[in-house]
């Protein structure tokens, strides 16, 4: 009688620009390594779409032909596309995929920005900015862009949507256990070795190299937005490196935002509109969202959480 040993499996890999973790458990002598390396060629595959780095993926084509005609697109990338205009109007365009026109040379958040620019300089760097100008044909599964100098981005959305679907990979290739950690955005299943839940450790905003907290997932997502990594301190306040779609001026008051839910896209797509939206109003747009919770932490290391959620500190 040959006896299981129970075995984890791992790999790292640079994909669309980010650091990406595969890790699953199981038995025998090599549990996963073929259905890590599918999930690796299913990121890849949605980077050759999604990528504004690639003129020949599908986002390149549409911001190309911005204001002139519509794109043919595969129906995944219209299906990604629908779901991100109803995350702008549940957020009240907080969070806008066609974030891609603002003008970069405003910014540079490290220690040489001492200023912000004007609030009539930083509107006009966003008036291109507006998800409702965002075309679909849901018969001809076509996307047009209805301003010259649109551009779509999905830096917001896209890693949680490729976690999601690596997972989906695994779990066809009969992986029962693992994880996908997407640069933070990270999707969950099945348990442990020792059969108890993944415990995922939170960043505390402060020393990004250690946890200010832990949750018990399984079969969850968990994104996290934070200005910990990339921010710029002025007269004394941190402003982070998110930007407001609307006033074009970069979001103080929160240092991080954590979602959980069952989807590392929808996950993905809502830390950052809560960190714009402020503790308040984000966390009334997150308690009244079925099956979704939210942590937030402010700039005051004032901790804040949605209905029903345990945090463990």
């Amino acid at each position: 009688m040959i006896s299981l040993v129970p075995v984890v499996s791992g790999k790292v890999v640079k994909l669309m620009g980010n650091r990406f973790e595969f890790t699953v458990t199981g038995h025998g002598t090599d549990p996963g390594s073929k259905a890590i390396e599918a999930a690796i060629d299913e990121v890849k595959r949605i980077e050759d779409l999604l990528s504004t780095f690639k003129d020949t993926s599908q986002t390149s084509l549409i911001n190309l032909y911005a204001g002139i005609k519509p794109v043919t697109v595969d129906p995944e990338v219209f299906h990604l596309i629908e779901r991100s205009l109803k995350i702008s109007d549940i957020t009240q365009g907080a969070f806008d995929i066609s974030y891609g026109s603002i003008d970069k040379s405003l910014w540079n958040f490290d220690v040489n920005m001492t200023t912000l620019p004007d609030r009539e300089t930083a509107l006009r760097s966003v008036n291109l900015i507006d998800y409702r100008n965002i075309i679909l044909d849901a018969k001809n599964l076509t996307v047009m862009l209805k301003h010259t100098g649109m551009r779509i981005g999905f830096g917001g959305i896209g890693k949680g949507y490729a976690a999601d679907c690596a997972k989906q990979v695994m779990q066809n290739m009969g992986i029962e256990n693992g994880i996908v950690n997407a640069a933070g955005d990270l999707i969950t299943w099945g348990t442990q070795l020792n059969g108890q839940p993944w415990t995922i450790g939170i960043a505390d905003p402060d020393q990004s190299n250690r946890p200010f907290s832990a949750l018990n997932i399984s079969n969850m997502a968990i994104a996290t937005s934070g200005n910990y990594e990339k921010y710029a301190t002025i007269n004394g306040e941190k402003y982070s490196h998110t930007i407001d779609p609307k006033t074009g001026l970069p979001v103080s008051g929160i240092k991080s935002v954590s979602i959980i839910c069952p989807s590392a896209e929808l996950a993905d797509a809502l830390a950052t509109p809560v960190t714009v939206m402020g503790v308040n109003v984000g966390l009334d747009l997150i308690n009244q969202l079925q099956q979704v919770a939210c942590i937030i932490i402010d700039d005051r290391d004032q901790l804040y959480t949605s209905r029903n959620i345990n945090v463990k500190q």
